[in-house]
């Protein structure tokens, strides 16, 4: 996963650190109005419930008065003036930064690229690796006419690349709206469509065709729930009007045996031979897969759906080549196999086994032209094998230049890292200490540089070193823990050190780079990066052991990766931090309410805090496969004890914390980080801030600009020093 405004607050300044000097907070505790809820015998106060209506008066002037302080707070760290040079700088260092390359036949390569002196991602065509290319979307030059920050949420060109449709949003909304263009003439075709957050395009070989997903559209009256509910895979002929546009593949289209809040999405082939629809609930890793013939659906005739593999068969991924899937299944084998299916004999229980379970796990696979590609982790690290089309051979592993981590990516409809119509792959490779590099894979197992993204100086610095550990936990269970810091640091307790996490999903925090961690390292500080159950890091045993009523052993394993970290000497409870955003606010915020003796600071970006609530949001029916659900009594116990801000409990010395948020985030409602700050303001006794830094310009983070980026990060490393005691970083008293 994924990480301004001053001026009004700045007279603040005096007052704010000279009383909070006297032990008060740049947030301060709302009035209390209890909401009282009971489920399955067990009552549920809610004190904060009115700071949900983010549009009354009453809450919007606590939240603004409260950002701003906060705002002032940070700015006045004496210290984060120069973090946030020093990020600026490293960023700047890199002529561009590039990202979602997609090759096309005629050599024509798509990518989103933003400059050094550029603020947001523009999409781009360039004629040959090192040929002439053009901007086909400026989202700088949108804002300019617009007065509001836009991004690209996400893009696909049709085959030989005459046309591109991509996703444009507003402000981090991520409510994209979708639009074609011409890449020749630059010229727009058609009109935009909305309500297409998650469009997923996927044109038809000829070009002529586009297949997108659409939410429904929410009449006055219908709950905030239904938004993701109901969506539909719509077919239309490239620049004609949606309203000619046919639904496809759905609730309701024969064949297709949806519920409402599954999200429906088909790709073409592309070969035409076949559409394959994809169900997907919620934020459930398994799929349910269906096959139609795609000929008869072009000249207008309903499509044919048949039922591939349904859940229970536990696939999740899958890659066509020549009227098969390849699928990646955890049925019967936890750490993954690959099987192929037969589109033109779909029977799973007769499906080919390709690639068994092994020690490495299987998480991912993508389909070019001269093999199947397939990406195993082997402990953190990721291992890039093929497997011939033909069969027989057993895997052969391309030897990769970095030892790191990388994605395939198998979805046609998505910026892929290999195409069935091409041999060999595009890789983005990195690891801990090697930035992102862009390399081609040949089909002849070559490895070489694409050149596309620059090298800059503090891409590759040398005296970074990783240290891999395994940290018992509760159980004994080993959770797997990186530690990033200089050469020569010293154990002996005094270091600032940041311990990070996430663990949901199955998302496993892999080797990434990122240059702006340098600025953390720059100032004597040490990174942690945990993999706690919850991950994949080990399969998929190990996500089941940390989701839904086994979620405590996330926060669990992360506080054991603490103390760790504090036996050994790397740190100590005064110079220790924990950040985690979106879901990871359930493990640093359940990590607080825990131990919060075990702290200095705490971070949540964009954190989900209210779990017992987060189900009555847009995004929350989507989350209850990942989470579960309070309709049922064990879904509603495990809800609770994920749930911080009912954790926290009054008279508690907690540590200082900073939440983050975007107003305008679709994923995690803003009042989790709002609730939250204001039942922390009431109940702590530490004496140390808890600060509620809002951005009314951003969401969940997604489309944000890279000065917004900047500022966000300069205020957290500012604030997790200034609560660690470094000196430089500390306010003068008044």
């Amino acid at each position: 996963m994924n990480f301004h405004r001053l001026a009004a607050a700045l007279p603040l300044l005096a007052a704010l650190f000279g009383a909070q000097a006297q032990g008060a907070s740049p947030t301060q505790a709302p009035p209390a109005r209890n909401v009282p809820e009971t489920f399955f015998g067990t009552t549920v106060n809610d004190p904060y419930r009115w700071l949900e209506d983010v549009k009354s008066p009453e809450a919007a002037k606590w939240m603004k008065e409260s950002s701003e302080r906060s705002h002032a707070a940070l700015a006045a760290i004496p210290g984060r003036a120069k973090l946030l040079d020093a990020l600026e700088k490293m960023d700047a260092s890199v002529a561009a930064r590039v990202f979602g390359v997609v090759r096309e036949t005629g050599d024509r390569w798509f990518f989103e690229r933003r400059g050094a002196a550029e603020n947001q991602f523009k999409l781009l065509l360039r004629q040959g690796l090192a040929g002439r290319e053009r901007v086909l979307v400026d989202p700088e030059a949108i804002e300019k006419n617009t007065g509001k920050p836009h991004a690209i949420n996400y893009y696909a060109a049709s085959p030989g690349g005459a046309h591109v449709a991509y996703g444009l949003s507003a402000q981090g909304s991520e409510a994209a709206v979708l639009h074609v263009r011409d890449t020749r003439s630059g010229r727009a075709i058609g009109r935009p469509i909305t309500r297409t957050d998650y469009g997923s395009p996927s044109f038809s070989p000829d070009g002529r065709h586009l297949l997108y997903s659409r939410l429904q559209e929410l009449k006055p009256g219908m709950p905030d729930t239904e938004k993701y509910q109901r969506s539909m895979t719509w077919l239309m002929r490239v620049g004609s009007d949606a309203t000619k546009a046919r639904p496809v593949f759905g609730l309701g289209v024969p064949g297709v045996d949806i519920t409402p809040a599954e999200i429906p999405i088909a790709t073409f082939t592309h070969d035409g031979r076949w559409l394959i629809g994809y169900v997907f609930n919620g934020t459930q890793r398994e799929i349910t897969l269906y096959a139609s013939p795609a000929r008869p659906v072009l000249a207008g005739k309903p499509p044919r759906w048949s039922r591939l593999v349904s859940a229970a068969d536990a696939v999740s991924s899958a890659s066509y080549f020549d009227d098969g899937l390849y699928l990646v299944s955890h049925k019967d084998a936890p750490r993954s196999k690959v099987l192929r299916l037969s589109l033109k004999a779909p029977d799973i229980a007769q499906a080919e086994l390709i690639v068994p379970q092994g020690e490495q796990v299987v998480t991912g696979i993508a389909s070019a032209a001269d093999a199947l590609y397939v990406e195993r982790r082997d402990g953190n690290i990721k291992r890039l094998f093929k497997h011939a089309h033909a069969g027989g051979a057993a895997l052969q592993e391309v030897k990769l230049p970095v030892e790191g981590s990388f994605r395939l990516n198998a979805d046609e409809s998505l910026a892929s890292a290999a195409d069935p119509r091409l041999p060999g792959l595009v890789l983005d490779l990195q690891s801990w200490n090697r930035a992102r590099q862009i390399y081609l894979v040949g089909a002849d197992g070559t490895v070489a540089n694409s050149g596309l993204q620059p090298q800059g100086p503090y891409d590759a610095p040398a005296d970074i070193v990783v240290t891999e550990v395994k940290v018992p936990s509760h159980d004994g269970a080993l959770v797997p823990l990186s530690i990033l810091h200089r050469k020569g640091v010293s154990l002996d307790g005094r270091n600032p050190t940041l311990l990070y996490g996430y663990a949901s999903y199955g998302i496993t925090e892999e080797p990434y780079f990122s240059p702006g961690r340098l600025a953390w390292l720059d100032a004597g500080g040490v990174l942690a990066v945990a993999n706690p159950r919850g991950s994949s890091v080990y399969g998929q045993d190990w996500y089941k052991a940390g989701w839904q009523a086994t979620k405590p052993n996330t926060w669990k394993d992360f506080i054991a990766c603490a103390q760790w970290l504090i036996d050994q000497k790397w740190t100590a409870p005064a110079k220790l931090g924990i950040l985690g955003g979106s879901a990871g606010g359930i493990l640093v915020g359940r990590a607080m309410t825990e131990r919060p003796d075990l702290f200095a600071a705490v971070v949540p970006a964009v954190g989900a805090l209210d779990m017992v609530r987060a189900e009555v949001t847009p995004n929350g029916v989507p989350n209850i496969p990942e989470f579960g659900t309070r309709a049922t009594e064990a879904g509603f116990r495990a809800l609770l004890a994920m749930s911080t801000y009912h954790q926290i409990v009054d008279g508690t010395k907690y540590p200082a914390v900073l939440l983050t948020h975007g107003i305008n985030d679709p994923r995690v409602e803003v009042w989790h980080s709002t609730k939250t700050a204001a039942r922390l303001a009431a109940a702590s006794t530490s004496g140390k801030p808890i600060l509620l830094r809002l951005d009314y310009d951003a969401g969940h983070g997604v489309g944000n600009t890279r000065r917004q980026q900047q500022q966000e990060r300069a205020d957290i490393y500012a604030f997790f020093l200034w609560q660690m005691g470094v000196a430089g970083f500390q306010p003068k008293a008044p």
